[in-house]
Order: C-alpha cells, then sequence, then structure tokens
C-alpha cells in the first residue's frame, strides 16, 4: 500500500466524469488499498478516485461508525429520504467549508473489490458521505450543491 497525492480544486481531473469499472483484479485492489492508506492518514471522510487523479468510479468511506471503512465500486444512489443541512468539507479542498443540503437517508447498489454486487443505507453523516463521494465521480463539488444566500 502506498500514500497517493491528493488532487486539488482547480485541477481539471475533478470536473471529468468517471469510468464504469469492470476488471475486478490486482490494479483496482491496489487503487483501494492505497485509498483506504490515503483517507486514512489525511483523517477524512471519504475519497473517491478522482481526488487521487484516477477516472474509475470507485470510492473509500469512513466516517467512524460501526460500518468500518467501505469500499464502494460503480455506486449508484437508488433511493433518498428526508433532508439535513450540515457543514462539508473535502480533502481536495483543505480549510473549505460550506453548509450543504443533502438527503438524511441514502441507498446506494454498488459492487465491492471482487465485483459483488451490495446495497447499503446509511443516514446522517453516512448518507452525506455516500452523495458528497458519488458526486465526485460525476465531477460534481460539493461547493456546486451549496444554495445562494438570499438577502
Amino acid at each position: 500500500m502506498a500514500l497517493r497525492k491528493i488532487v486539488k480544486f482547480g485541477e481539471d481531473v475533478l470536473r471529468k466524469k468517471c469510468r464504469v469499472v469492470t476488471a475486478f483484479d490486482e490494479r483496482l485492489w491496489t487503487l483501494l488499498d492505497d485509498m483506504r492508506e490515503t483517507l486514512a492518514a489525511e483523517n477524512g471522510a471519504g475519497l473517491a478516485a478522482p481526488q487521487v487523479g484516477v477516472l474509475k468510479r470507485a470510492v473509500v468511506i469512513d466516517v467512524r461508525d460501526n460500518h468500518g471503512v467501505i469500499e464502494l465500486v460503480n455506486p449508484e444512489i437508488i433511493s433518498c429520504e428526508g433532508r439535513q443541512m450540515g457543514g462539508e468539507g473535502c480533502l481536495s479542498a483543505p480549510g473549505e467549508w460550506r453548509d450543504v443540503e443533502r438527503p438524511f437517508r441514502v441507498t446506494v447498489k454498488a459492487q465491492d473489490r471482487n465485483g459483488n454486487e451490495i446495497i447499503m443505507t446509511g443516514e446522517g453523516m453516512l448518507a452525506r458521505a455516500f452523495c458528497h463521494e458519488t458526486d465526485h465521480l460525476d465531477g460534481i463539488l460539493f461547493i456546486d450543491r451549496v444554495k445562494p444566500v438570499n438577502n
């Protein structure tokens, strides 16, 4: 495993749509392992492959709950319920925090590192992380979700 350099806001790769993962092999496993290690080293809640310069639909999430580290390959949000407003940051924008509205409960369908289908539901911080990291795979940044303040 190795630490990967995190791409910062302003770099083109963060605005690109990622490719679907079709090969569940050593290269994918190395990417996921490296992303896990990088996420832990940065003390983050989530990390998407484009944040380490790789245009593949893969994310790792660790909101420090009973789920532990979650790996999602080719994730897609299949249902959302409720809403929550809260502060959100990003490892690609150190020190930048904004209030973002997200669903309170989110269900995702994805594959694990071996290609097996998984379905997970998360609430609160985990739901926020599902949305934030899935957005990264489509070139959407959390700052794009900030609603303008009405005066």
